[in-house]
C-alpha cells in the first residue's frame, strides 16, 4: 500500500494544471463580467475551442471506452482531472463525454444519442427531480401513459442542469401507477422537438438550472432507455456515479482558495505585522489544509474502489458529505481572512462562496448522505473498521 500518485497520474495532473493556468484562468475576469451582466460566463463557441485544444494534448473522453474514441483512463484519473479543472470557476469540462447511463442505449439509440453526445454534437440532461420529489426520489409523479406505440408524458421536472441547453433529456416517469418508485418507473430519451419546453430558474449562484415542462409530449416506445419499469435503478446509478465527484470539485476549488489566503496573509499588514503572524489566521490556514487533505483521500478511496469494480456507494457518500462541507468551511475562512475585500465582487471569493453552498444540496443533501452512512452501519451493511 502506498499513498502517492503514480508517475503517469502525476504527469496527467501537471499537464492539466498547466492547461488550466494557461487557457482557463486568464478567462476568469471575462467570466465574472459576463455573469454580472446576466450573460453566460463563457460562450458555447469558446468551450468548443477549448475542448479542441484539450483534445490535441490527449484529453478527450477521459472515461469514455476506447471503442468510442475515448481514453478510458479510469476513475482515479477522473478524480485528479476534476480536482485540477475545479481550481478555476470558468465553466469547462473536457469533451468526449456522455452520461454513464447512456451506455445502456441499444444500437439504434447509440447512433442517435450516445455517439452524437460523445462527439459534442448533442447536449443531454438528466431529468429526475420534481417539485415534490427532491431527495425522496421515489415520490416522482410524472405520468407516462401508453397510447398505441407511444407514451404520453405529463408533468414537470425541476433544477435540471443543462436543461436550458439540452437537445434531449433522460426523463424518468411513472409507467406503473401501482408500483411507482418501487418498480414502476421508466427512463425515456426525449428530444426537445418532441414538445417539452424549459424555463430558466434563477439561483443565488451562477448555476442556471431549468424547469422542464411536459404537456402531452408523445414519445415513441423505441425511446425507452433500458427496460420498461426498470428506470429507477438507472437513476440511482447516475446519482451514485456522480456523487463522489462533488468532493473532488470542492477539493480543487479549496486548494486554489487556500493559496489565495496564504498569499494575502503574507502581504496584508495590520498593526505593523503581516496578518500571517496572527495565530487566528494561522489556525484557519492549518485547519483548511488538514481538511482538504482528509477530503482528498476520501475521494481517492471512492474512485479507487470504482476502478476495482467494488461497490463504493458508502464511500461515495462519505466523500460527498465531507468534501462538500470542507469546501464550505474553507471558502468561509478564506473570505474572513480577506476581510472586506473578500466580500466585494473585485475578487472571485464571493462567487465561489455562492457556488460552494450548492455542493451540500445537489446529488444528495448532507442529510441524505448522513442517512445513507448511518443506515449502512446500523444495519450491518458496512462494518466499523473494515474500510481499508
Amino acid at each position: 500500500m502506498h499513498f502517492r500518485l503514480t508517475d503517469e497520474q502525476r504527469m496527467v495532473q501537471q499537464t492539466i494544471r498547466k492547461f488550466v493556468e494557461k487557457e482557463l484562468m486568464p478567462l476568469e475576469t471575462e467570466v465574472l463580467r459576463n455573469e454580472r451582466e446576466g450573460r453566460p460566463g463563457i460562450s458555447r463557441e469558446k468551450i468548443n475551442e477549448l475542448q479542441e485544444k484539450a483534445r490535441k494534448i490527449g484529453f478527450w473522453g477521459i472515461n469514455t471506452p476506447e471503442e468510442y474514441g475515448g481514453a478510458n483512463l479510469g476513475q482515479m484519473m477522473q478524480a485528479i482531472v476534476s480536482m485540477e479543472v475545479s481550481r478555476t470557476f470558468v465553466p469547462f469540462r473536457f469533451g468526449g463525454f456522455a452520461d454513464n447511463i447512456l451506455y445502456y442505449c441499444n444500437e439504434e439509440q447509440k447512433k442517435r444519442y450516445l455517439i452524437p453526445t460523445i462527439n459534442g454534437e448533442r447536449i443531454s440532461c438528466f431529468a429526475l427531480t420534481e417539485p415534490g420529489a427532491g431527495s425522496d426520489t421515489r415520490r416522482i409523479s410524472m405520468k407516462a401513459e401508453k397510447d398505441g406505440d407511444h407514451w404520453v408524458l405529463n408533468g414537470e421536472k425541476i433544477f435540471i442542469t443543462n436543461g436550458n441547453e439540452a437537445d434531449f433529456a433522460m426523463v424518468f416517469a411513472v409507467t406503473d401507477k401501482e408500483k411507482q418508485g418501487h418498480g414502476g418507473v421508466t427512463c425515456f430519451l426525449v428530444d426537445r422537438d418532441m414538445g417539452w419546453r424549459s424555463e430558466y430558474i434563477h439561483t443565488m449562484g451562477e448555476w442556471g438550472p431549468a424547469s422542464l415542462i411536459f404537456e402531452n409530449v408523445r414519445v415513441p416506445e423505441e425511446n425507452i432507455l433500458g427496460e420498461l419499469h426498470k428506470g429507477y435503478s438507472l437513476g440511482l446509478e447516475w446519482i451514485g456515479f456522480n456523487r463522489w465527484l462533488v468532493g473532488a470539485r470542492a477539493i480543487g476549488a479549496a486548494e486554489r482558495l487556500l493559496q489565495m489566503a496564504i498569499d494575502y496573509a503574507n502581504q496584508r499588514v495590520t498593526f505593523g505585522q503581516p496578518i500571517a503572524e496572527r495565530q487566528a489566521i494561522q489556525w484557519m490556514i492549518a485547519d483548511s489544509a488538514v481538511e482538504i487533505e482528509a477530503a482528498k483521500w476520501l475521494v481517492f478511496n471512492a474512485a479507487w474502489m470504482l476502478d476495482q469494480g467494488l461497490d463504493n456507494r458508502h464511500q461515495a457518500s462519505m466523500a460527498k458529505l465531507y468534501g462538500a462541507n470542507m469546501g464550505n468551511n474553507v471558502v468561509d475562512r478564506v473570505l474572513q481572512i480577506h476581510g472586506g475585500m473578500g466580500y466585494t465582487k473585485e475578487l472571485p471569493i464571493e462567487r465561489w462562496y455562492r457556488e460552494a453552498r450548492l455542493w451540500r444540496i445537489y446529488d444528495g443533501t448532507d442529510e441524505i448522505q448522513r442517512l445513507i452512512i448511518s443506515r449502512n452501519l446500523l444495519k450491518g451493511h458496512v462494518k466499523v473498521g473494515e474500510g481499508l
